[in-house]
This record gives C-alpha cells, structure tokens and sequence, in this order.
C-alpha cells in the first residue's frame, strides 16, 4: 500500500486562518505478551462505553489519493460488526485527489469525525491548531491499546505537548515486513539453480537469463522499489529507508545521500544492469497493473520491491496451477562479495507500524470510537478483520507462545484458499487499528503445523526470510519538516533532484557518468538547503533515540 502524497498549497496565511476558524468550533506490556484480556474485557472499559448496548455511527475519511472505503456492512467482517457491536462507520472519499478534499474540509469548517492518514504534516497542522482529541484519558480507561501498543510505543508517539492523539495501525514490538527478492522458480531450475547470493551472482544469472529467455524481463524492480532493495546489497544495514529518506547516517549525525559511498557504487551497478537491458526499462515509468501483470505471467527471473509478496502471493497460486513444476519463491538478499549476509536490510519495521487514526472534535462521542477502535486492535476484533467471523475460517480460541486468545483455524483456512484471499482482500479496507503481532503471530503459529506445500507462501517466507532481515527503523520515524518552512520546502525540492539524478543516472553511458551526475546533484541539492535539512533531521532523529531510551 503505497501513501505519499502532495499537499495542495494553500498560502500560509489562508491555511492558518482556517485552522482559527476550526479551533474555535506503566509498564510496556507490548512484547507479545499479552495475557489475553476475555471478550468482556476486549470491548469495554469498568464504565465507558459498552460497544452492542448502544449504537454507534460516525464518519471515517481515509487521507489517500488511493484509498476508497467499501460500504460498511456489505463484507462479512463489518457486517458481523454492524449487527453484533452496532457500529456503523460512513465513509468520505478523497475522490482520487486527497490533498484537495483535505484542504476544502479545513477551509470549509467540515471535519470528519476520524481520519485516516501518515504521521506527516497534515496531522501536525490538525494538532498544532487543536483540532484532535487527545487520547490520554481514553488509553488509560480501555485495555487494548495500552496493552498492546505499549508504553514505548505511545511515548513516541506524544507530541511536543505531552498528549497521544494518535491510534497506530500495524504496531509492532516485533519485526514485520516483506522488502527482498523473488525468483521465478521454473527459470531458476531450468538454468540449473546456479548459485544466487552475491551480486556478482546476480549479475551472471541474468545474463543467463537474458541470453536464453528473451521475452521475459531478467530484474524487475517494480516502480522503482526494486532499486531501492538492490541499494541495500552494497552495505551491512543499508536498507531502503536511506534512500527513501535521502539521507544517510554517519556518526550522530545524517548526511547527503549523493556523496555516500555505498550509493554512489550501488548506482553504478544499478546503471550496468539498465544500460546491458538486464533491468525493466519502464522501471520508472510504468504502472502497477504493469508490474502486476508481468509477475502473474511469470514474465520475469528476479522481482525485487518493497513487498514483493503482494504480487508474489497470486502470483504463486496461478503459475502452479497451470504447471506443477512453476512458481515462485524467495532468497535471502543479494549482498556485495566479503559483506555479511546475515546483516543485509532489504527493508525495515517500525514500532510505529504505517499510519493512524485521529479523532477530530467534529466527533459528538469521541469515547465511543475510541472504545470501537480499542475493541478492533485487541483480539476480538483483529480475529474478525482479519479472518471473519467465527465458524468458517476459525472456531474458538486457544493460548500459544505470547497470546491468550489466538483463533483455532479450520480445515477452510488451508483448503479455501480462494475465499480467504478474498475475505481478507475486503477486509483489509477495514484494518484501521492493526495489531501486526497478534496477527502475526497467530497465522505463524498454525503454520508451523503445516507440511510445507500447505503453508501459506508469503507467511511461510515472511518466517524464514523477510521477517529476519529487515531492520528496526523507529528512530528515524517523522523527521521531515512542515512543507510550508523553510526546510519543508528545500526538503521537496531535493527529492526532485534525486528523482531526476536517479534517473539519469541509470541512463548515463558509463560509469564515470553516473558519478558526475550524482556530483551535480550533490551541489544542485546543497545549493537549496541540503545542509539546513540534513541538519534538521539530526535533530529530530537524536530526540527520537531519547525518547526511545526513556529520556
């Protein structure tokens, strides 16, 4: 699920104006450790809001150019919800242009009761103009969230001003993710299952794969995100965040991505791949459908990105239906010859999970949807989001390692492939609050039961592969600035000179190309505030670390 987005300008003094306007109207117990909590415990507070006494309706606006909600109540999930817990959640849509609708929302003094949306500037501005409810209260009442996410986790969530008005969604005190490589096992068989670890490996594999099968693509990097993995080869712990984030560490402080030396040789070795026509040469360019099309036909020998099981998970099902000895798999990371492999971060994880839900002061019972939001990130409701109700795809519960109240899984679980796929493809859409180690760790758990060809494959290489080998990267959560400073705005141009020396780059004709062009980025980047950014960003990244460390 991808999430950046633009924010529509408005002036500053237009923006603030309307802010005024709308302004006026214990211990971490988070570890895995849960010790259950029984449904009556998972749903209301000693003398808060009871979730099925009362109705409860409120309006949900998701802040994603992509994101539409489906209607409530139509999927098996929220419909057990509606009938059973009497909540009813209307949907606002960004009509494909978030940035927009959020702006007219503000100006037209029309929130939302809750939001959807990054840890970025948009949720500042909410704060900072006092238009969200701060949650401390309601944490203390209801038992998942300070269960769950845990003391840690909510203190870096705090603002500047002490208070928690953020719900995270996919939280974690575990590692997650799903960043790597997958290889199209047919191929990889046919040419003999050469050795596949090092980029020297890498680059003669596709070579192979390019003289032999000429209608297929050697490496797809996705939209880009394949690049971002291969970066992490050239490195120990040199995951795609840096690139991402354009910045590097180095020492206590974090420094311009164009001088590094582990970008600058990525870089190269990126530029040979493209120019010998190893890579997609739309990399850049194409779509996702695009993407997803080429992997669901099996039209590739290696496929990188950010989650490649996205695609890899149907893709996998359909290869082996029409022929048993195709499909795909994962490896473990390429790394650069003489490198530990064990120490290669194609990807990261974060305390923080990906986005969140805030309560506006549009909200007339904001306790009461705090209370539903609690009930949905504890047991309970992450057993009926994420696998349905009960009687289908789990009946009953058990205790396993960390969890009280893990789902017992069905025989459909393992043959209804089909239908589970499409019951948690709708209820994804519905995953506000999500619990990433109860969920985790209860498929884990009743995987670890099941012959290989049964387990789920992207479970199954999420346990041995991904989960292993992406790192912690909640330190260097919400380091960008508000667009409208200073910073914001050097910050926005500098992602623009990446974006066109990356690509550049890539095209360049030789090796001592490459580096010019990333030289003239370097001085194209410092000459907008390069320095005042990286140095910004320090300084947030080093309040991070205290308050990680309790200071």
């Amino acid at each position: 699920m991808k999430s950046k987005m633009k924010f529509l300008s408005l002036s500053l003094v237009a923006l603030l104006m309307a802010f005024s306007i709308l302004a006026g109207c214990d211990n971490d117990s988070a570890s895995g450790g849960d010790k259950g909590g029984s449904k009556d415990s998972d749903s209301k507070a000693s003398d808060g809001f009871v979730l099925g006494e009362d109705e409860l309706e409120y309006t949900m606006y998701g802040h994603y150019d992509w994101y539409t909600m489906p209607n409530w109540g139509e999927d098996a999930a929220s419909k057990w919800i509606k009938e059973n817990k009497k909540v009813n959640v209307k949907p606002i849509s960004s009509g494909g242009n978030a940035a927009q609708k959020f702006n007219t929302m503000i100006v037209g003094n029309d929130l939302p009761d809750v939001i959807w949306l990054d840890r970025n500037a948009d949720l500042d501005r909410l704060r900072e103009a006092d238009m969200l409810v701060p949650l401390d209260e309601y944490i203390e009442k209801y038992p998942n969230i300070k269960k769950w996410v845990g003391e840690s986790t909510l203190n870096i969530l705090r603002a500047e001003d002490g208070h928690v008005y953020t719900i995270p969604n996919w939280y974690t005190t575990q590692p997650n993710g799903n960043s790597g490589y997958v290889v199209n096992e047919k191929i990889y068989k046919e040419l003999g299952s050469p050795k596949l670890e090092t980029t020297d490996d890498l680059y003669a594999y596709l070579k192979q794969v390019k003289e032999k099968y000429p209608d297929v693509v050697p490496f797809e990097a996705g939209q880009g995100g394949g690049l971002d993995v291969l970066f992490s080869a050239f490195a120990e712990e040199h995951p795609n965040l840096f690139t991402s984030n354009k910045f590097v560490p180095n020492g206590d402080k974090l420094s311009s991505i164009f001088i590094d030396p582990v970008f600058r040789e990525a870089m190269v070795y990126m530029n040979k791949l493209f120019s010998e026509r190893l890579i997609s040469q739309d990399t850049l360019t194409q779509t996702a459908e695009q993407v997803k099309e080429k992997i669901v036909t099996g039209k590739f020998a290696v496929y990188a990105d950010n989650s490649p099981t996205e695609n890899g998970i149907p893709a996998h099902t359909e290869l082996k239906s029409q022929d048993p000895d195709a499909g795909l798999k994962m490896i473990w990371p390429i790394h650069k010859e003489g490198l530990n492999k064990e120490n290669i971060t194609p990807g990261t994880w974060s305390q923080l999970g990906w986005n969140a839900s805030v309560i506006t002061k549009a909200a007339k019972n904001p306790e009461a949807i705090f209370a539903f939001l609690d009930w949905m990130t504890g047991p309970e409701g992450q057993r009926i989001i994420s696998f349905g109700p009960e009687g289908k795809y789990w009946d009953g519960t058990q205790a396993i390692e960390g969890i009280d109240e893990a789902p017992i899984f069905t025989d459909k679980y393992v043959t209804d492939v089909e239908g589970l796929t499409k019951l948690m493809d709708a209820a994804i859409n519905f995953q506000w609050a999500g619990n990433t180690v109860y969920v985790d760790k209860s498929k884990a758990a009743f995987e670890k039961t099941l012959p290989e060809e049964q387990q789920n494959w992207g479970t199954r290489h999420q346990m041995s592969i991904t989960w292993k080998t992406q790192m912690n990267s909640t330190e260097f959560e919400n380091l960008s600035p508000l667009p409208e400073t200073e910073e914001g705005m050097a910050e926005q141009r500098i992602n623009e000179i990446y974006d066109e020396a990356r690509a550049k780059a890539l095209y360049a004709k030789s090796e001592d190309e490459v580096l010019r062009i990333l030289d003239s980025a370097e001085k194209d980047a410092q000459a907008v505030g390069y320095d005042k950014v990286l140095e910004y960003k320090t300084q947030k990244w080093q309040e991070n670390r205290d308050r990680m460390a309790g200071n």
